[in-house]
């Protein structure tokens, strides 16, 4: 009971090697991936925004630099979230969840 307790992984007598290595796959893709991706983004969209405001004071071209850098990266955000969907979605649909399976009966 005690792994258990610490949230160690259960043993799944029906998993094989396959399922534990998309399921890492899936857990590093949301867990890592996805958050370290949408923090460069946030950093490329406050870097537009202070090229766009403090850079770009009377200097078109850096407003319009400024303004081309946060457009891109709300795309940049909307498609991390779609692709962040799809991941999910997929591993619902296939039954690869992160959540460990129960513990075995005592």
């Amino acid at each position: 009971m005690l792994p258990f307790m610490v949230s160690a992984q259960a043993f799944d007598p029906n998993s094989t090697p396959l399922d534990d290595s998309f399921t890492n796959i899936l857990t590093f893709i949301n867990n890592v991936l996805i958050p370290f991706i949408i923090g460069i983004g946030f950093l490329v969209f406050v870097w537009g925004m202070f090229q766009y405001f403090i850079f770009g004071g009377a200097n078109d071209e850096a407003k319009a630099k400024g303004k081309s850098l946060m457009i891109y990266a709300t795309l940049g955000f909307v498609l991390i979230i779609v692709f962040w969907g799809i991941v999910n979605l997929l591993a619902g649909s296939t039954g690869l969840t992160t959540t460990p399976p129960p513990p075995p009966p005592v």
